[in-house]
């Protein structure tokens, strides 16, 4: 009996199928396993005001503080935690009272705040973000926008649990 054997285009299509699909035939859903928990950021505890209260919007809005919160190691997104923000914007400095709110994170473990302007101080256009709550570590952050005409800041959380 002939055999014939396979080209080599047939070998490397076969070997590449089977390392995508794993030997098993099954393609692997790709998961956020180890995933690191977000670190505090150097200034981010700035004017930070313990107990800032859960609010609709900081002043009189026109700028979106946004972002999402997640679980270290799994990546799983988490609800109705608190994130308090901050910045100096045009109605007030980053230490004034009234220039602090708290939000919290929907079912998608996402927030979104409406705040006034932010404008630079000491140089920088930048928010304040901390989560402060007691079943995870606490998070401060302090992001730079790329440009003060920017009317949005996004900043994500991956906290780990206490």
């Amino acid at each position: 009996m002939i055999g014939v054997l396979p080209s080599r285009r047939t070998v490397l299509a076969s070997a590449a199928s089977a390392m995508v699909t794993g030997f098993s035939g099954l393609a692997v859903p790709a998961r956020a396993q180890g995933l690191k928990p977000t670190r505090s950021m150097r200034g981010g505890a700035n004017n930070y005001l313990p107990g800032a209260p859960v609010v609709e919007r900081i002043g009189g809005g026109g700028f979106w503080m946004t972002g999402t919160v997640r679980r270290a190691g799994d990546g799983a997104p988490l609800a109705g935690q608190r994130i308090q923000i901050w910045a100096h914007t045009t109605e007030g400095h980053e230490r004034d009272p009234h220039s602090h709110g708290a939000t919290l994170t929907d079912a998608n473990g996402a927030f979104r705040l409406e705040m006034p302007q932010i404008v630079p101080a000491f140089g920088q256009p930048h928010g304040h973000l901390a989560y402060d709550s007691a079943d995870f570590e606490t998070v401060f952050l302090r992001p730079i926008m790329a440009r003060s005409e920017d009317t949005a800041l996004s900043a994500d959380f991956v906290l780990l649990p206490v």
